[in-house]
């Protein structure tokens, strides 16, 4: 047991250790290549800071562990709207000013629902893997597609630039060379991948030694573990005033988790989604989904009472967990 709880324990340690230089580095190369600020934050940043999730789950998988894989995209979504955002808006200010604010959170309702609906079915196939990963590839197609369409329209002046909500980004300074980026990218992909096999192996053998299911620990330790990059950049990011990076973050992460990893889930262990997943974690995956668009709408952000309620329904969610254990 003791050995388990060190596996567990290093393998958090070098999830947020690699997500965060991988970050980094993939900045510093979006940088380096003069992409675009606005889809670095969209793809880079969010895909980044959920790649923990996805080396985890695809580890999972792989390890004949389907259900540790589900738990985990399951409960790192709920964790993200719920506990995440609700640390990030009382760190600071969160006040969306974008654009087009509700074209994230909608296709994360989408997702949400969508998984929800597989779950219900029982229906479990590569095709269907491969399905969600092709709508993932749309999805930032369609972004990039509209950032830049956004972008021109405000050089040619016929959006104001502070309408977008991105008056003060800048693209991070360019690197002097290739080299640190790449180096920071390749280390941070190659620290995730140990901390990923690390952390099921060690979720494995405390679900075995506990007596508890392994979509209970998916749901709890390594969903909680796994969104430590999202945590800490979301709430830097709301400390530092830049409430739509936080906010784009999370979002992003949970479209990321249902679709790409869900779908690289779904591609590696070909079978039904958890049973046990519904109604109760996926209809609140689907219902905070539902509240992020309805703040958006009402409230154009997350304000300091709604994040004491987010916290709230999360630490009575992980209750109910642990009692029905």
């Amino acid at each position: 047991m003791t050995l388990a709880i060190v596996f567990l324990i290093a393998g958090l340690v070098a999830l947020v250790l690699g997500g965060e230089w991988l970050v980094r580095g993939a900045v510093g190369l979006a940088a380096k290549a003069d992409i675009n600020p606005l889809f670095i934050g969209l793809v880079i940043v969010g895909f980044g800071t959920s790649m923990p999730e996805l080396v985890t789950s695809v580890e999972a998988a792989m390890a004949g562990s389907p259900a540790i894989a589900w738990g985990n995209i399951v409960g790192s979504n709920v964790a993200n709207s719920l506990l995440i955002l609700g640390c990030a808006a009382l760190a600071g200010r969160m006040a969306v000013w974008s654009a087009n604010p509700l074209r994230d959170p909608l296709v994360a309702l989408g997702g949400s629902a969508l998984v929800f609906a597989l779950a219900l079915s029982g229906m479990g196939h590569q095709a269907i893997g491969l399905a969600l990963l092709a709508l993932l590839i749309a999805y930032i197609f369609w972004c990039y597609r509209s950032e830049s369409r956004t972008e021109a329209q405000m050089v040619h002046g016929e959006i104001p630039a502070d309408s977008t909500g991105n008056s003060n980004s800048e693209l991070p300074e360019t690197p002097d060379g290739w080299v640190k980026p790449v180096g920071f990218t390749l280390i941070g992909l190659a620290v995730l991948i140990a901390g990923g096999n690390l952390l099921v192996s060690g979720a494995i053998d405390l679900a075995r030694i506990a007596g508890l299911s392994e979509t209970l620990i998916g749901l709890t330790i390594v969903a909680v573990g796994t969104s430590f990059p999202e945590l800490v950049t979301s709430v830097v990011a709301a400390r530092k005033g830049e409430a739509e990076v936080a906010f784009g973050n999370v979002v992003g992460s949970n479209i990321y988790n249902l679709l790409g990893i869900g779908g690289a889930t779904m591609l590696l262990a070909p079978g039904a989604i958890p049973a046990n997943l519904v109604p109760l974690d996926l209809g609140l995956v689907t219902l905070s989904a539902v509240a992020i668009v309805l703040l958006l709408i009402f409230y154009r952000g997350v304000r300091r009472l709604h994040a004491v309620m987010l916290l709230l329904a999360y630490f009575a969610y992980l209750a109910f967990l642990i009692a029905n254990a």
